[in-house]
């Protein structure tokens, strides 16, 4: 077996990306969609920096607290905007 000289010496890939706004994104999205309580399927998540915009259809004002609440839970979020909207009832 052949060992080459180590050659990188930054930081590791891996680390680094844990920083970046998708994987924030991602985590988001992972806690709102494990959320029992809330319909969030039509909620999007954007991540500027640490904040988290929240964006599209949810089901009523409790439920959007609850998404927002979920989103401020996760580690590395400093902020939550909602604009989330509840669909006028069709009928």
């Amino acid at each position: 077996m052949v060992y080459k000289e180590r050659t990188f010496f930054g930081t590791d890939p891996g680390d680094a990306a844990a920083n970046q706004p998708a994987d924030l994104e991602a985590r988001v999205a992972d806690t709102l969609a494990a959320m029992r309580d809330a319909e969030v399927s039509d909620v999007s998540v954007v991540a500027r920096g640490n904040t988290i915009v929240l964006a599209g259809f949810i089901g009523s004002p409790d439920e959007a607290d609850r998404a927002v609440d979920a989103a401020k839970s996760v580690e590395g979020v400093d902020a939550v905007i909602n604009q989330m909207t509840i669909p006028p009832l069709r009928g």
